[in-house]
């Protein structure tokens, strides 16, 4: 490890970074394995989380435990 060649990078004081570079020439902080972001959408998740259909239902969910509650009070008194 001691004799990897070294980052081409400037820390902020000035002097070179010391840590070991990677295939592209930099360290993992200053040069990183990755590009960027990839183009377009396609590695974009979608959940439905936030859809018609799934709002409806955790409504209806909030709807039957309420009920539920009340229920089960009325019994209790």
């Amino acid at each position: 490890m001691h004799r990897a060649k070294r980052c081409g990078a400037h820390t902020r004081t000035g002097k070179p970074c010391r840590s070991p570079a990677m295939e592209n020439g930099r360290c993992r902080m200053h040069g990183g394995p990755s590009p960027g972001a990839p183009k377009g959408n396609k590695n974009a998740f979608k959940h439905g989380r936030y859809s018609a259909g799934a709002i409806a239902r955790r409504r209806g969910i909030s709807r039957l435990l309420a009920a539920m509650k009340d229920t089960t009070r009325q019994i209790i008194e």
